[in-house]
């Protein structure tokens, strides 16, 4: 027994971890670790040399950027005639000058009227510029397709029937016009309060004709110097005939369209010039049967006789405040996806607004839309309308605000 247990003894003591043996383990998992590391290091140098190479190619773009602002700028101007080598230009600012040409530019293109870029030190042609319409004209409300319907349209029955008629008709059946020996008229002049729908009306037989809508606030062609409003307007009418079938609209043309006077200042000429070259365009020394025009003003008394003659403006529709029916028409347009609760009566609300533009109606919508959603409501209820009608009728008489028979009547 003793020598069996002597044995066993032994083979327990072989068994033992010994110091060298725990001292290799130690390096193991060290090694390991320190393998672990160096490939996260790798990963980590990788990502860093390739986030190196992107800001070295972001700073070269910012150093060309900056060359680029650091050069002196181009003066545009207009080719006039080619002169052997050279060629005559007119400048920005409208002076003429015999200049050189960069050989690597095709001769082909360089004709007269084109536009070019200018050196601004030699005044030499640079480059070729491809036709480009003013920043104005071509930033104006350009749509191919306005989405404004008539549908959308309430209280207008009448507008929209003659509005049919002179802009609508012509571009859809041009050839009826011609059967009968008839010139199709060129344009509608809009009249009316503030808010009545004369801009959606011009929109909708845009829609309507699938014609583009360049909208215009008279205003912007209202400008400083000599020649660059009535600059502008061609290019306006220029754009319109190369996207034609198209309706120009110019909302508020009493900025440029007021009665002429003898006593005016330099601003008040160049404004008249404008007015002038607009006449010019309408009456079309090219044919003009794929632009219609259409303007809206609230202060028609202000606007000169010789742009409301026929021939130009063939026709002037009154878009009046709408009357109850009008109104009724207005709100259940307005609301037709509004959850509305039981107790509300539009007819009844339709009364109460007598004197309310669509714009008025369509604000007291929204003024009760809001409290019903500040209250967690599900639906609008006639509270709110009671509610809302209140404010709205209290910004009505409220002096600061403009007054309706004040701006027409």
């Amino acid at each position: 027994m003793s020598g069996s247990s002597s044995a066993s003894d032994r083979a327990e003591g072989d068994e033992q971890i010994t110091p060298d043996r725990v001292q290799q383990i130690d390096l193991g998992t060290r090694f390991e670790e320190l393998t672990s590391l160096s490939q996260e290091l790798l990963t980590e140098k990788l990502f860093l040399e390739n986030e190196c190479a992107q800001l070295k190619k972001r700073v070269s773009r910012l150093d060309e950027e900056i060359r680029s602002l650091k050069e002196p700028p181009f003066i545009v101007g207009n080719l006039q005639d080619l002169v052997g080598d050279e060629a005559i230009v007119r400048s920005s600012n409208g002076t003429i000058f015999q200049v050189s040409v960069n050989q690597r530019l095709d001769r082909d293109l360089l004709k007269p009227g084109a536009r070019v870029s200018l050196n601004q030190d030699t005044l030499a042609i640079i480059d070729i510029l491809s036709d480009g319409w003013d920043p104005l004209v071509s930033s104006s409300e350009v749509l191919e397709k306005p989405t404004t319907t008539f549908a959308q349209i309430g209280g207008a029955t009448e507008q929209i029937a003659s509005l049919k008629q002179a802009i609508e008709l012509p571009l859809l059946k041009p050839d009826a016009f011609r059967k009968m020996g008839l010139e199709p008229p060129k344009g509608v002049l809009l009249t009316g309060p503030p808010g009545t729908g004369k801009t959606m009306l011009a929109r909708a037989v845009a829609n309507s004709t699938s014609a583009t809508f360049l909208g215009l606030v008279g205003s912007e062609l209202a400008q400083k110097y000599i020649g660059e409003g009535g600059r502008m307007v061609r290019e306006l009418f220029d754009l319109a005939r190369e996207k034609a079938p198209s309706i120009i609209f110019i909302d508020e043309i009493d900025a440029i369209g007021s009665k002429r006077l003898d006593s005016s200042t330099s601003g008040d000429r160049e404004v008249q010039r404008t007015l002038m070259q607009l006449l010019a365009e309408m009456d079309g020394f090219d044919s003009v049967d794929d632009v219609k025009i259409i303007a809206a003003t609230n202060r028609p008394e202000l606007l000169d006789k010789a742009l409301l003659r026929p021939g130009r403006f063939d026709r002037i529709i009154e878009v009046d405040l709408p009357d109850i029916t009008g109104r009724l028409a207005i709100l259940e347009i307005l609301t037709k996806q509004t959850p509305l609760a039981s107790d509300v009566k539009l007819k009844q609300l339709a009364r109460n607004t007598d004197g309310f533009s669509g714009a008025e109606l369509k604000s007291l919508i929204m003024e009760a839309g809001m409290l019903a959603i500040e209250n967690d409501a599900d639906s609008l209820p006639q509270s709110n309308l009671n509610e809302a009608l209140s404010i709205i009728e209290k910004a009505r008489k409220d002096p600061i605000r403009a007054n309706h028979e004040g701006l027409y009547g």
